[in-house]
């Protein structure tokens, strides 16, 4: 049995624009495991490259991925838009392998992050005080970049 070359090649510099692109977009989809029947969940969420915290999400105690990233961590986020035309599979995607920890209440990096997510998401005012509501900073383990047919990329964390 011959063992085939690992098509997906390590980021370059397009794909690392690309990958800052896709960072850019304040939302994803973000995959979980609940902690009761450990079956597979996904949720859109709000969603920051913040400059401090790195990745970063705002979370109601009411959704029910914020019980399940408490209790299992581990997540993959999913980032890209499908275009107005074409195959929806050769418009760029970013998979992000995850481990989510929130922020406590009184960590004294918490204003700064309330500052910075409202300027980049004021309509947030409403609920971001809410005593349910809590940051959750999304560290990077790994990342895969689909930037389009035959254009697939590992992306170290450091990159992300």
């Amino acid at each position: 049995m011959t063992s085939r070359p690992d098509p997906v090649q390590p980021a370059n510099d397009d794909a690392r624009a690309l990958v800052r692109q896709l960072l850019s977009l304040g939302h994803a989809a973000l995959a979980w495991e609940d902690p009761d029947t450990g079956t597979p969940g996904i949720s859109r969420i709000a969603f920051a490259r913040d400059p401090e915290a790195g990745m970063l999400t705002l979370v109601s105690g009411l959704a029910p991925h914020f019980r399940a990233l408490r209790d299992r961590p581990d997540c993959a986020l999913m980032l890209g838009e499908v275009g107005d035309k074409g195959d929806p599979l050769t418009h760029p995607r970013l998979m992000i392998r995850a481990r989510a920890s929130f922020v406590a209440p009184d960590d004294p990096a918490r204003p700064g992050l309330r500052a910075r997510w409202l300027k980049r998401n004021p309509k947030a005012t409403i609920y971001i005080d809410l005593p349910d509501f809590a940051f959750v900073r999304l560290t990077p383990v790994s990342a895969l970049l689909n930037g389009g047919f035959a254009r697939a990329f590992h992306v170290p964390p450091e990159d992300l």
